[in-house]
């Protein structure tokens, strides 16, 4: 697992890329990553993601309380606490919106029926999470009943967040969720979208569940 440094510079890079693929603007998303030894370094409130230097990220303790004082945590360090708690495979969390994404959790639909391949082998049906007020621990609650089973997840009338064993990994879902939202969007305009079969997409989880070793 990487080190302090190590994480800071991805955390950095991940932060510049979102800004460049245009899942962020500004002071949107936070992205956290957990340390070997329990902490989280998270992105500082209010900064603009495009333009952050590895000095700048926060680092809190699991319980979200500020060791590094010179920062300030994100405002949505509740969430990312919440999911490091209850998920021990996490170790990395990437909050963004993602346009079209985001438009789908704004019109309160989720990616639950499966429909294209990729997104099902790589985070299974993605839930739309109820909204509550950003940063709050209601939005935390929330997220209760889906963090078991879920990968992404789709927040209403907010955006989206991501997570995995790495960051690299965090970020790749979050980019994938944002096309297959795109494609989704496509498929609708040019006529009907037609889900896989329950068969298909049980041989795609079985095949996900197999490549994490938990078949």
């Amino acid at each position: 697992m990487p080190g302090d440094d190590a994480l800071r510079a991805e955390i950095v890079a991940a932060c510049r890329r979102l800004d460049a693929r245009g899942l962020i603007a500004g002071a949107d998303g936070n992205v956290s990553a957990r340390l070997p030894d329990g902490r989280i370094l998270i992105t500082p409130r209010g900064a603009f993601k495009g333009d952050l230097d590895p000095a700048g990220l926060a680092v809190v303790d699991p319980d979200g309380q500020g060791v590094a004082r010179n920062h300030h945590a994100s405002s949505e360090v509740r969430m990312h606490v919440r999911i490091y708690r209850r998920r021990p495979d996490v170790h990395a969390i990437v909050h963004a919106h993602p346009p079209t994404a985001t438009a789908f959790a704004v019109a309160g639909e989720d990616f639950m029926t499966p429909v294209l391949p990729e997104l099902v082998a790589q985070m299974g049906g993605v839930p739309l999470v109820p909204y509550a007020t950003p940063g709050s621990d209601l939005l935390a609650d929330q997220f209760e009943p889906f963090l078991p089973h879920h990968d992404a997840f789709l927040m209403a009338n907010h955006g989206a967040t991501t997570v995995g064993p790495t960051l690299a990994i965090a970020q790749q879902r979050m980019e994938s969720l944002e096309h297959a939202a795109r494609i989704l969007l496509a498929a609708r305009q040019v006529g009907r979208v037609r889900p896989l079969s329950d068969a298909d997409a049980a041989v795609l989880l079985a095949a996900a569940r197999a490549a994490r070793g938990t078949a």
